[in-house]
């Protein structure tokens, strides 16, 4: 991919292909993370004139994927920031979709001299980046804040306003469970361990592997169920709720000295992890900002890693006491 602006006007469609597929398909298992971009600089969607609307998303494909197939045979101008492959919401929260990128990209584009209109047409996500102001006294244009999702910016565009739905940011079923198969592939080589101690060490093997995946999958699908406000806490819960069950059965089978010490080394151990996988979530989430997710890490670490402390501690003389060196 080219560094730098284009400084000329590029051409785009509202048709996805094959090729756009495989890029999403990638991005989603997080291959090739930072090779999903496009150039910065200036594209003509259809034939727009000098009066047709200018959008402004990132260089992150599929983010300029989304804004250009939700607008089939409409012609617009499209300005595309350099946010280093990253999506706007992200970008905004790390400055790169932000005011000062934004005045770059209109005076690299010298989209001034290609448009009549004076108004620029935001991702409503990209709004803790900019300062309206600021672009509006460097430049001249005028900001306005779009929809948060583009599927929504026909009926803008026709009717200049957004509805609440609109502006609402959702989160729903779908939108957590397609962040899973990245999940997975980071933690691959983490979950292949455990699928063999899973195989060494049936039982807890199978409890070490049950927690993690339930943290990577289950957790997205059950968030907004799970107890808590914090993500660092609803995961902890969620492993608690599923630690529960093999320590029912250990109790089940006899309450010796050693599972008696094992059960609660168990939900020591256990809950963290689960709390952990719930807290790097906190990345996937519009539910956080990064004054959030830095007071759960100062928060809740300490604690995750006391609690784990401790549990192998009480677990190293639950073995002890199960092989009669205590």
């Amino acid at each position: 991919m080219e560094e730098g602006y284009s400084q000329e006007v590029m051409r785009t469609t509202a048709t996805l292909g094959r090729k756009e597929a495989w890029d999403h398909a990638k991005a989603r298992m997080g291959i090739a993370r930072m090779e999903h971009r496009v150039r910065p600089g200036l594209y003509a969607l259809g034939e727009p004139t000098r009066s047709s609307p200018v959008l402004v998303t990132a260089n992150y494909s599929l983010s300029f994927d989304a804004l250009r197939s939700s607008l089939p045979g409409r012609d617009a101008w499209v300005l595309v920031l350099d946010t280093g492959g990253i999506n706007v919401w992200c970008a905004a929260g790390k400055g790169t979709f932000g005011t000062e990128e934004l005045v770059r990209a209109i005076e690299a584009t010298k989209l001034s001299e290609r448009v009549d209109g004076r108004t620029l047409i935001l991702p409503q996500l990209g709004a803790p980046g900019v300062s309206a102001q600021e672009v509006h006294g460097a430049t001249g244009f005028k900001v306005e804040y779009g929809p948060v999702r583009a599927e929504d910016l026909p009926f803008y565009l026709d009717r200049g306003e957004c509805t609440d739905a609109m502006r609402t940011v959702r989160f729903d079923l779908r939108d957590r469970l397609v962040l899973a198969p990245v999940e997975l592939r980071n933690h691959r080589w983490g979950l292949a361990l455990l699928v063999l101690l899973a195989v060494l060490v049936p039982f807890y093997g199978l409890e070490v592997l049950v927690v993690a995946l339930g943290g990577l999958l289950l957790f997205p699908a059950l968030l907004p169920y799970l107890p808590g406000k914090d993500l660092s806490l609803r995961g902890m819960a969620l492993g608690a709720l599923l630690v529960t069950p093999f320590a029912l059965f250990q109790l089940a089978s006899g309450m010796d000295a050693a599972t008696l010490l094992a059960v609660p080394a168990e939900f020591l151990l256990m809950v963290p992890l689960a709390g952990y996988l719930g807290l790097n979530f906190t990345g996937s989430t519009p539910f956080t900002s990064r004054t959030g997710v830095r007071r759960e890490i100062f928060t809740y670490i300490p604690k995750m890693a006391a609690m784990a402390v401790l549990g192998a501690v009480i677990g190293g003389v639950a073995l002890l006491v199960h092989w009669g060196w205590l």
